[in-house]
């Protein structure tokens, strides 16, 4: 049922990517997802190369399968980091923030499968034109850097506007955000939120914590006045910073707030003034579970979902 074209393009068993969360995404937690049949993905963020380059090794160690690097393209490593993934020859790569289409040739040449993020149609139809393998179609649900419409209202425009596969991703935290997705045209998913709180993830315990107890109403988003809106859970921090933004603040005096701010959520465990995003579906998730177990659930309860609408 699930043995899509994305399946056989990364020789994986189910059609799922590893979100590509800064600072939380490593090799550990990559190489875990790969290990139990999906694609996990190490977050470069605004990381340094040898950052990067430790966590794939760190991996390469771990796990025989193939996984992937997401690449944030504002990053100023993002350069770097492009052509260290054709070095350790990673099989392939997700990218946000930007256009992917100045690395794509050597990616190409290095028999790279790129997979961009996009929040649009106008976008995804772009990064099919430049060359791209297949599409996140990422709606506002979505933990972290986020667009405007649904992942129900955008995954299946995207569908009818590309050829190649359409990986939907925001808000699919279990079975049946999984089944909707492949009803809505989707041939794989992206899930980040539910690996947060996995045995192998090495995020903080606090961390882990928030997301375990979110309700469904306490993610926010914040950074829409300054043109990248963020979706956390609420905290100390969002909620001066949502205070500030009301009040017009400068938009400078409202970035420098961001900065390394995730990290010391995710890495120190200072979830009163650190960032801890996360996804809509926070409410949802409400144990711990080893990678394995949460991919397996989430196929098997799919499977039986799609199944019995089909009767």
């Amino acid at each position: 049922m699930f043995e899509t074209r994305l399946c056989s393009m990364l020789g994986i068993k189910y059609p799922m990517i590893q979100g590509g969360m800064a600072w939380i995404a490593d090799g550990n937690l990559a190489a875990a997802v790969s290990n139990a049949g999906g694609i996990g993905i190490i977050a470069a963020g605004t990381a340094p190369v040898d950052y990067v380059r430790a966590e794939i090794k760190k991996a390469k160690a771990l796990t025989d399968k193939p996984f992937g690097v997401n690449i944030m393209l504002l990053s100023e490593n993002a350069e770097d980091i492009a052509k260290l993934v054709c070095e350790e020859e990673i099989k392939v790569i997700t990218t946000g923030a930007g256009n992917p289409g100045k690395y794509m040739d050597m990616w190409k040449a290095n028999n790279i499968k790129v997979i961009p993020v996009v929040a649009s149609t106008a976008l995804a139809k772009r990064m099919e034109r430049a060359g791209a393998d297949a599409i996140i179609a990422e709606g506002c649900e979505a933990g972290g850097h986020i667009g405007e419409l649904t992942t129900m209202a955008l995954l299946p425009q995207v569908v009818d506007s590309v050829s190649i596969p359409v990986i939907g991703a925001g808000g699919i935290g279990d079975e049946r955000g999984l089944a909707a997705a492949f009803m809505l045209g989707a041939e794989g998913v992206q899930v980040g939120t539910r690996f947060l709180v996995s045995d192998e993830c090495t995020v903080h315990e606090n961390y882990k914590e928030k997301i375990i107890n979110a309700k469904d109403i306490d993610s926010v988003v914040t950074g829409r006045s300054t043109g990248h809106p963020v979706r956390v859970l609420r905290n100390q921090l969002s909620r001066k910073y949502q205070i500030l933004e009301k009040e017009n603040s400068d938009k400078e005096e409202l970035e420098k707030m961001g900065i390394g701010a995730l990290r010391k959520a995710a890495r120190e465990g200072d979830v009163v003034n650190g960032s801890i995003m996360a996804g809509q579906i926070a409410g949802l998730v409400s144990k711990k579970q080893s990678c394995k177990e949460i991919i397996e659930e989430m196929f098997l309860g799919a499977k039986d979902i799609i199944k019995a609408l089909s009767i």
